[in-house]
């Protein structure tokens, strides 16, 4: 029987239970993404260029292979189809199709997208970018735990007037961040049967609605005692925001580099973007928290 929820400001009709995300009525209304179990075969040459060993992209399509688990097809940024593999679990289904498929659907709804976690601050919005393992979701829990409360994990949604679009409450953290935050992860489900990670559902600290972006800290870490924050200014804003887009090569694949360039550009002159440098040994997360918001407060 389908679901419908909803994630980004999109309401979503599945055919498969999606318990990350929040239901959400239909009140007659059509969804504005179907989610539908069927065969997708992988497209040839003729079809789409292929980006990655398991990745195809076309005209307003995507096509994602991921072996032992599913194939999924994206069109129109309204139609997902899925194809799962013999023996394949829903979660791990999920794991790609929150992640990656639903990233193109938002590529092909004109949103910018960083790789980050999104706290509401104010009444606005801070956001934190940097390659995987470099304490994105450990940070959003520091401040979690505080009472602030979380837009998005992973992917961050920036939409045309530079605000950050809600996804859904979930963080996603590992096991042994989850025991130095004393999170106790034993009523949680594991991101995949076998990972270490948990799905920390966040429904009672989750923000609901778009927020402006004010803040942006590239997270970072060094041999050094201390925390750093490192201002950036002029035509280097530019080049952290392109280097740390979700997925950034679908993106290109995609062919929205100029539309991607200009977003870029604009949200880059309307934020405070700075580095955020943490000591390599250890992982100060109040420390961490206490530096964002020092920083938020002496710039206003």
């Amino acid at each position: 029987m389908p679901r419908f929820c909803k994630a980004y400001g999109l309401t979503i009709e599945s055919d498969i239970a999606l318990p990350e995300l929040l239901e959400t009525p239909v009140d007659g209304r059509s969804a504005d993404i179907t989610v539908s179990r069927g065969h997708v075969e992988v497209p040839d040459a003729a079809e789409a260029r292929q980006i990655s060993p398991f990745g195809w992209v076309a005209d307003n399509a995507f096509w994602l292979q991921v072996p032992g688990v599913a194939r999924f097809r994206v069109r129109d940024a309204s139609e997902i189809t899925f194809d799962p593999e013999p023996g394949s679990d829903e979660a791990s289904i999920r794991v790609f199709l929150l992640g990656s498929v639903l990233g193109a659907v938002l590529f092909q709804r004109g949103y910018l997208l960083l790789h980050g976690n999104a706290v509401e601050v104010d009444g606005a919005c801070v956001v934190c970018i940097g390659p995987s393992g470099a304490g994105k979701s450990t940070l959003a829990a520091g401040f979690l735990q505080r009472g602030y409360r979380m837009l998005a994990d992973d992917v961050v949604p920036i939409d045309a007037d530079c605000a950050a679009v809600p996804g859904f409450p979930r963080l996603k953290i590992w096991q042994d961040a989850a025991e130095k935050m004393a999170i106790d992860t034993s009523a949680q489900t594991r991101v995949r049967p076998d990972m270490n990670k948990f799905n920390l559902m966040t429904r009672d600290n989750f923000s609901e609605v778009p927020l402006p972006v004010r803040w942006i800290y590239i997270l970072g870490s060094e041999n050094r005692d201390g925390f750093d924050v490192r201002p950036i200014h002029g035509m280097h804003r530019f080049a952290p925001l392109r280097e740390n887009t979700y997925r950034r090569r679908l993106m290109e694949g995609m062919a929205l580099q100029p539309e991607h360039l200009k977003r870029c550009g604009e949200l880059a002159s309307k934020v405070r973007l700075a580095r955020l440098v943490r000591p390599k040994a250890g992982f100060d997360i109040d420390g961490l928290v206490d530096t964002i918001l020092a920083d938020i407060k002496a710039e206003g």
